[in-house]
């Protein structure tokens, strides 16, 4: 389970705080990780053969879609050298991962075209993550996001229609998954507007028909990004809580009603399509980030469990490597994680283990009052409790 960071944006987002930069140093960058994936080899390796389910790569940022194919292949190909059975020379597509996930900017999908996405293909890209956020251009214009409505739709086409035409040619590959990303409880977005977004998100289609996965965060505000000094000068004002609740009721409520599978708080799939690289995050699978800024989680044998991560810094040329630091997890540490990530899936904790990281009193009094539901000897918070999750863990914590 392999998490590559590029820190590269055009432009950023009013409500971002991820660390990006605007330079596009790209071969700096590409040497600088091309030095730590040969320096973490073995750790690598390792992870790749002890967690075979999943054997996951996720390139995300920043703004993976800005970097030059010719850049992503040199990266690609070096991580695959660390694979069984991949050796130098061969498609990167030949040893397909579980899933290959790339994030994208909806604008440079247009820009880049059909070519673009056929050569992410080529690389073994399995899954896209399209940041649209909105279908409405002034909310677009607010956030400060490149696209417009009307461009995000072509973008989700040419990704269809490439697709289409890649398993034309080369029939055995699997289905490109795509999967969009939404923002909801912001003052300004009405309801109704709210309800239009969704819609316009179920009626996307292109050749292969409409998104496989949706992602939907409330809008929040972070320290250090520019919405936060909007809301301190007084120029935005946050969205109250009854407006979320309502709004996240609406996406749930319409989701549901269109066959996806709500299976953590804030992501929605239909049938067969979930995440899995994200997935193993929540059940707490070890993996292994590469680039500045990026975190890794290892579990050692002796037991002891570490995050550690990358500092937040572009190399100073090709042959910089990056600092970095970490911390060893407590026991009360490991509870708190496996109570907290658990907890936000459909799934839940199993019974006998939940009751080894809580109360057994609040699990029984968060189940009678229909908080919590008891599910085939697993514990899930209930979907019309899922805007509170964060209270009841707090319970249970």
């Amino acid at each position: 389970m392999i998490y590559v960071h590029v820190p590269f944006c055009k432009s950023f987002c009013t409500y971002c705080d991820f660390y990006s930069e605007v330079r596009n140093s790209f071969d700096e960058y590409a040497g600088a990780l091309l030095l730590e994936v040969q320096r973490r080899k073995d750790e690598i390796s390792k992870n790749i053969a002890a967690y075979p389910d999943a054997d996951t790569l996720y390139v995300g940022g920043g703004t993976p879609s800005v970097l030059p194919l010719n850049v992503l292949s040199r990266i690609v190909e070096k991580i695959c050298l660390l694979r069984p059975g991949f050796a130098m020379g061969m498609p990167l597509f030949a040893a397909p991962w579980k899933e290959f996930t790339i994030e994208v900017n909806p604008e440079d999908i247009v820009e880049k075209g059909n070519e673009y996405v056929s050569g992410l293909l080529g690389l073994g890209v399995t899954r896209v993550s399209m940041g649209i956020q909105s279908f409405d251009d002034g909310i677009l214009r607010w956030m400060n996001r490149r696209h417009n409505s009307a461009r995000a739709v072509k973008a989700y086409e040419i990704l269809r229609e490439s697709d289409a035409e890649w398993r034309r040619v080369h029939p055995e590959a699997r289905p490109l998954r795509i999967s969009i990303d939404l923002i909801f409880g912001i003052f300004q977005l009405s309801d109704e507007v709210w309800n239009d977004t969704i819609s316009k998100a179920l009626s996307l289609s292109g050749s292969g028909g409409r998104p496989d996965h949706i992602s939907a965060y409330q809008l929040s505000i972070e320290d250090g990004s520019a919405l936060a000094g909007l809301l301190a000068s007084g120029k935005y004002e946050e969205a109250s809580d009854e407006q979320c609740r309502r709004q996240y009721d609406i996406l749930c409520q319409r989701l549901r009603e269109a066959g996806y599978i709500h299976y953590e708080i804030s992501n929605f799939a239909l049938p067969g399509c979930e995440a899995v690289h994200n997935s193993h995050y929540w059940d707490r699978t070890p993996y292994v980030g590469l680039g500045p800024g990026a975190h890794s989680f290892s579990i050692f044998p002796d037991g002891s469990q570490v995050r550690s991560w990358n500092e937040q810094r572009l190399p100073d040329g090709a042959a910089s490597t990056y600092s970095y630091s970490w911390e060893t997890l407590t026991a009360e540490d490991v509870r708190v994680e496996e109570l907290m990530l658990g907890l936000r899936t459909h799934r839940g904790i199993e019974v006998e283990k939940l009751y080894s990281l809580a109360d057994k009193s609040i699990i029984y009094r968060l189940l009678t009052e229909g908080g919590m539901e008891l599910d085939a000897g697993r514990v899930r918070i209930a979907e019309n409790h899922l805007f509170t999750s964060d209270e009841i863990i707090r319970m249970l914590v």
